[in-house]
């Protein structure tokens, strides 16, 4: 399990995001550190849901701008998955 220090740092926005820009946050409570599994924007100094404008009722310690979902996949095979077609 990642330590506190290392979940931080991954989420290394500083400052506010802009309104319009969409965001992944960590959020922290009593057990720990944890990634909300939609992504986020900060409208008027609060934190909301991007999907439903819906208020984020959580601790929010950290965020950073949407990673790739294929962060896994080297690029050696998007490159041949590409050449394959």
């Amino acid at each position: 399990m990642a330590t506190r220090e290392k979940r931080l740092a991954q989420f290394d926005g500083n400052g506010e995001p802009s309104p319009n820009q969409r965001v992944e946050v960590l959020c922290e409570d009593h057990s720990g550190t944890y990634q909300l599994p939609f992504a986020c924007r900060f409208v008027d100094g609060q934190w909301r849901n991007d999907a439903t404008g819906a208020a984020v009722e959580a601790n929010v310690v950290g965020w950073r701008m949407p990673r790739d979902k294929q962060a896994g996949v080297t690029l050696a095979a998007r490159a041949l998955s590409q050449n394959a077609t």
